[in-house]
């Protein structure tokens, strides 16, 4: 929660938003609308948390702060876990850095319904993943995309994409599973030669992916990097994420 937070302050800096309290009273604000909503906890499973600020009527005046808080949608990618997810690189590119800097968590993205969009009409259930003005990978709506080739976990770094949290926990992970790392430029071609494919979010927090442009990635299941990321998640924090994901999605 501290890093999303974090992040939300790093963003309201960079547009001028004053939201008018400190980044720990923000995250008073956040547990204490998951307390007020722990009686439903084990009727949804888990809660997904959106805070969000707004600039206000004014451009000087106070900003508008907000908690939205909802069940995770577990049935929208739990049995992903065990088939894999599909992707489609759109050609709805993402924002140039130089029009908005993809650092920002912003709300703006039209250019990201336009890609899910597209996506859906080549597969109904994929994941639209970006590229920049150069071709190169960047992200998911709402999601990092990450490969893996020869036992290393590559990304694309920040210039053109948003800074994951979960992205930084697969960093973190693979530095204690001593994984290599590494952040470059990826293209297409390097997706459909992958060993590995994997979404990042918050809710699903890495999500196989089986399948790019209709080709199959590697052998068409889930690689055993992305299963021992999402083991050491689980571990991490106390949860088995596949086995919640399946339980509740039945509900």
């Amino acid at each position: 929660m501290k890093e999303h937070i974090d992040r939300l302050y790093r963003s309201l800096k960079n547009v001028s938003i004053d939201s008018g309290m400190s980044p720990g009273e923000m995250l008073d604000i956040n547990e204490e609308a998951i307390r007020r909503n722990e009686d439903r906890r084990e009727e949804v499973g888990d809660f997904t948390i959106h805070p969000f600020v707004t600039r206000g009527l004014e451009h000087s005046g106070r900003a508008n702060v907000c908690v939205r808080v909802a069940p995770v949608g577990f049935s929208s990618f739990a049995h992903l876990y065990n088939e894999g997810a599909h992707g489609v690189i759109t050609r709805t590119r993402s924002y140039s850095p130089e029009s908005v800097d993809p650092k920002v968590k912003h709300y703006s993205r039209m250019n990201f319904n336009l890609a899910a969009l597209e996506a859906r009409d080549v597969d109904p259930e994929a994941y639209p993943i970006l590229t920049d003005s150069d071709g190169n990978v960047t992200e998911g709506v709402g999601n990092n995309v990450l490969l893996v080739t020869d036992g290393v976990i590559r990304s694309p770094d920040d210039r053109s994409i948003l800074q994951g949290i979960s992205r930084g926990m697969v960093m973190d992970l693979a530095q204690r599973l001593n994984i290599p790392f590494v952040e470059e430029d990826l293209q297409p071609y390097d997706l459909y030669n992958a060993d590995e494919v994997f979404f990042t979010g918050t809710s699903p927090c890495v999500l196989p992916c089986t399948e790019v442009d209709r080709r199959q990635v590697s052998d068409g299941k889930p690689g055993p990097i992305t299963q021992q990321l999402l083991a050491a998640w689980s571990e991490g924090v106390g949860v088995d994420i596949v086995d919640q994901a399946l339980r509740y999605a039945k509900r």
